[in-house]
């Protein structure tokens, strides 16, 4: 699946204060698609259907889960953030004012909290796992999903499958030298740093598995071009990732939207979009 371009309208280049909404909505209408092809290749590797009862450990916005539950999985999501929570409700409950609901594509259930608070409504374990933030990006990002894990596995199946995803080479990631930015700009800000930028290792996954106990049983590797439709709409989304956080802080948004600027102007082409082909690489995993 080739990602949408999408346009927005411009905005201006000065240190302005942003909406703290701004960035989820970003995220959930520029940023969160370009991974769909990530998701749509797990599920048709793992025949995610019917019998699927999944629980998606930082959910975000949803998107994942709504492609599963269009498959006909019973899906459940949890995260920590309320914005992009309630971006994930909207899409998902056709109640918003339950946690829970039952429609023609499945169960769907979003919760807001730690893996451990997702216990099955109806006692039936899960028999699938997944962690889709990408492993390799952020400093803190390992240690968290690891102790996320280790609270969600007692809730599944002897034997389900685990799916945890991370960038891919960085040679095989035009992004990554954007995402060098971030890294550069936040030398600054305070240790420790759980957010910010790293370059992904090659065994991320694996030493995942280990420290939360889990058994590889096969990898793969999938095409996540981020494609944007203007420079405008590449900077916004790339800043939703949140990877810049930590320069935000340490410098201003004006300066770090700037400079991602620059380092995106040679995947500009002549029509002024944006294009940079990435591979990401997914770990199977059984508990």
């Amino acid at each position: 699946m080739t990602p949408t371009l999408v346009r927005h309208h411009s905005h201006a280049d000065t240190a302005t204060p942003v909406d703290p909404d701004t960035g989820v909505r970003d995220w959930a209408e520029i940023q969160e698609r370009m991974l769909a092809p990530l998701y749509e290749a797990v599920y048709e590797r793992l025949e995610v259907g019917t019998g699927t009862r999944l629980l998606s450990l930082g959910c975000g916005s949803g998107l994942a889960l709504l492609i599963a539950a269009g498959r006909g999985a019973r899906v459940t999501g949890v995260d920590t953030d309320p914005d992009r929570l309630a971006l994930a409700r909207a899409r998902l409950l056709p109640d918003p004012g339950n946690e829970a609901g039952t429609t023609g594509a499945g169960h769907r259930r979003l919760l807001n909290g730690d893996p451990s608070e997702a216990v099955p409504a109806d006692g039936t374990p899960y028999n699938l796992l997944t962690a889709f933030t990408p492993i390799g990006c952020s400093p803190g990002d390992a240690e968290g999903l690891v102790s996320a894990l280790r609270s969600a596995v007692p809730l599944a199946a002897r034997g389900s499958t685990v799916v945890l995803t991370g960038w891919g080479p960085p040679e095989r990631c035009a992004t990554a030298p954007v995402l060098r930015v971030a890294d550069r700009l936040s030398d600054g800000a305070p240790a420790p740093r759980p957010d910010g930028w790293r370059v992904a290792r090659r065994d991320d996954l694996e030493e995942v598995a280990f420290r939360a106990g889990l058994k590889p049983d096969g990898s793969g590797r999938v095409a996540c071009p981020f494609g944007y439709a203007d420079m405008d709409s590449a900077v916004r989304g790339l800043l939703s990732t949140r990877l810049f956080d930590a320069a935000v802080r340490v410098t201003d948004r004006a300066q770090v939207e700037k400079e991602v600027a620059q380092a995106l102007h040679p995947h500009r082409r002549r029509d002024g979009t944006i294009w940079m082909p990435n591979v990401f690489r997914y770990l199977v995993c059984t508990t």
